[in-house]
């Protein structure tokens, strides 16, 4: 009689593998979307602090419901490979474990807050995602704070259920590094690198400076000449150099020298008397 070999059951096997496995990445769908920083030619996307990555529109319509919750997954470079799935909305990494484990969960969105449609030609915004632009929300759980350091940083999108684990999530950023602060020594003051408007500006706000300082000067100057210069200066300079004192001529009003009798007018001598 031929002996047979038998086959391994699978029942074990399917148990290994359910063990090997967390909860919920069997059925996790990858979705092919990577996220990048925003492609519109803005001032500030990326700081020492923040960065601003592009809206993931039309990403998650097959992939999540009006219940979902798609989460942005930030975390170190280096962390990004240790960073595991969390299975309830309870387990979500806030913030602080930024420091601690290298990465942290933030900026809850809903599906209806990624629409399809451009929003941009009406309203003439650009949508984007700054991460780290939070300065106040360090007593909130999912605080959107303002980035530690330089990085770089790797960041991806999971779709949550409301109540059990992921669905969904997206392959990782690309490293992404901060802008370092720059010194004041370092700051650039060239004038080719500003708009013509500011250096209109700049020259009509500088020629009425001027102006306000020549007119301060001349009113100060004509103010205090009349403490150095006193009146009767000016009346002495006109004489010369005689340096005497002002006399007031006394002279005798007309109705007096009328009321004199006849032969006492000043300076005359007294007539001689014709009697004998």
């Amino acid at each position: 009689m031929a002996l047979t070999r038998r086959q391994p059951h699978p029942r074990p096997l399917l148990l290994l593998i359910l063990m090997w496995f967390p909860r919920g990445s069997l059925s996790l769908d990858l979705i092919p979307y990577t996220p990048q920083i925003t492609a519109w030619n803005l001032e500030g996307k990326v700081t020492a602090t923040t960065f601003s990555l592009e809206q993931p529109r039309c990403i998650f319509d097959e992939h999540a419901s009006a219940n979902d919750t798609i989460w942005l997954v930030v975390a170190f470079s280096n962390a990004s490979r240790d960073f595991q799935n969390p299975q309830t909305p309870a387990k979500i990494p806030a913030f602080p474990q930024l420091l601690t484990d290298g990465h942290y969960m933030t900026l809850p969105l809903s599906l209806d807050q990624l629409p399809c449609e451009d929003l941009t030609g009406g309203s003439g915004g650009v949508p984007v995602l700054r991460v780290g632009n939070d300065v106040s929300c360090y007593q909130q759980p999912y605080c959107n704070a303002p980035l530690p350091s330089q990085g770089p940083y790797s960041v991806k999108f999971l779709v949550m259920d409301a109540g059990g684990p992921p669905k969904a999530e997206t392959t990782w950023s690309h490293p992404i590094y901060l802008h370092q602060g720059k010194a004041s020594s370092s700051i650039d003051t060239w004038p080719g690198r500003r708009s013509g408007c500011m250096i209109v500006i700049t020259s009509i706000l500088s020629a009425l400076a001027g102006l306000l300082l020549l007119a301060f000067l001349a009113a100060s100057t004509m103010r205090f000449s009349s403490l150095w210069w006193p009146e009767d200066t000016h009346e002495q300079l006109r004489i010369g150099s005689f340096m005497g004192k002002r006399y007031t001529t006394h002279h005798i009003p007309p109705s007096e020298a009328a009321t004199l009798p006849v032969g006492c007018e000043p300076g005359l001598d007294p007539l001689p008397s014709l009697s004998p």
